[in-house]
């Protein structure tokens, strides 16, 4: 299970060792590669182990809705890799937070949230909640105090994302984190866009963090996951939510999960080499009115995030010249990037920032967020820099 006992031998090990040797001491195996636990139930070998296995919460070897030994594995590379006790694969990233704010909130509790979340984040907040008696306040992420005026007797947890999605926002998570502890608050991070080799929450105070495993950890745009992380009590609770609700992730899935967080460090590494990159170029090009990318000087949060951050991801947007029509005319005329949602594997994806948050947000509500007509949200992917560079330079014409 995820959070059995490291191995001595596994302390104070680098992110590159971690994620190939995190997992091995789950599976003492001869097999290189672990094996896929593909099956739905476990038998028991007498009735008392049957008992106990039934009686266990989070038994990895009983029914794989509770748990199962290659999700295990690969919950216990995630949780190294963030510096966690604990980790939960869920079957999406929505499925991830939404098993963890159905278990933090009831009925006449509140959340502060910022407007600038993941859609799916915000029909939650705004579309789900309010049905069953939880309501939520938004506020810019980028004002602290704003955080702190937005609070209730009854806010019991806050939600952050950073950066955010598609424009790139950045939330002081040590300041949050701070305001919230103070206050017996739970927060819970949105971890995605930076993954934890370019960013660590939970040792900045935030309480959980959560990600679309989807994107990053799976790396290959081939799955569909979530994951929510931190101590272990916790999960053990959020664990029971979720075995509830039922999205629970295929062995398979998990299995890709793994072998996706065996090469994360080095892509990670190539993905934020890449976007510097892009992001330069596409600053200085005349037909780009704005880049939004943390890593740029021009930045306004710069400084925040070369204190909270060890790297700037390969998540950017910006805006083309000549609004609507011009980031069109770039997406119909790109070769090597995809028109395709989601982000975090090898290619390179574009899209529409209006049109792919369209069934989320309104269109008043997404320009409050900063998601202009022209907006052009980008996932760098691995290949060579300069030949994305020459493929955007001929694109933007």
């Amino acid at each position: 299970m995820s959070a059995s006992k490291k191995p001595e031998y596994l302390k104070n090990l680098a992110e590159e060792t971690l994620a190939v040797h995190a997992a091995r001491h789950l599976d003492p195996g001869a097999a290189v590669a672990p094996p896929i636990y593909q099956t739905a139930t476990f038998r028991g070998f007498s009735t008392e182990d049957f008992a106990k296995r039934s009686h266990t919460p989070r038994h990895d070897e009983f029914y794989t809705r509770y748990g199962n030994p290659t999700l295990s594995q690969a919950e216990a590379v995630l949780a190294a890799l963030e510096g966690a006790e604990s980790a939960l694969l869920t079957a999406s990233g929505m499925a991830a937070v939404t098993s963890t704010v159905l278990t933090l909130v009831n009925r006449g509790d509140h959340i502060v949230a910022q407007t600038n979340h993941y859609g799916g984040t915000y029909s939650l907040l705004n579309n789900f909640l309010p049905r069953f008696g939880v309501e939520s306040t938004q506020v810019d992420q980028r004002d602290t105090a704003a955080f702190e005026r937005a609070l209730k007797p009854n806010t019991k947890l806050i939600i952050v994302e950073s950066p955010s999605n598609p424009v790139m926002r950045l939330t002081d998570l040590r300041a949050v984190a701070k305001l919230a502890k103070g206050r017996g608050i739970v927060t819970l991070m949105d971890g995605t866009f930076a993954t934890p080799l370019n960013q660590r929450p939970l040792e900045m105070g935030c309480d959980l963090v959560f990600h679309s495993a989807t994107k990053y950890f799976g790396g290959h745009s081939d799955l569909i996951a979530g994951v929510v992380m931190g101590p272990a009590a916790r999960l053990e609770k959020i664990w029971s939510t979720h075995s509830i609700l039922g999205g629970c992730l295929a062995p398979f899935d998990a299995w890709l999960v793994l072998r996706g967080l065996r090469t994360l460090p080095i892509r990670v590494r190539q993905h934020n080499e890449n976007a510097l990159a892009v992001a330069r170029f596409l600053e200085k090009h005349p037909k780009v009115d704005k880049v939004h990318y943390p890593g740029l000087q021009s930045h306004p949060q710069h400084d925040l995030a070369k204190k909270q951050m060890s790297g700037f991801g390969g998540m950017l947007s910006f805006e083309a010249k000549g609004g609507e029509d011009a980031a069109n005319r770039f997406l119909s005329r790109v070769h090597l990037a995809s028109r395709a949602p989601s982000l975090g594997g090898v290619e390179t994806l574009v899209v529409h920032a209006a049109l792919n948050f369209s069934h989320y947000l309104s269109a008043e509500a997404a320009a409050e967020i900063g998601i202009t007509p022209g907006l052009v949200r980008v996932s760098v992917g691995l290949e060579n820099s300069r030949d994305l560079i020459a493929d955007f330079d001929q694109a933007l014409g």
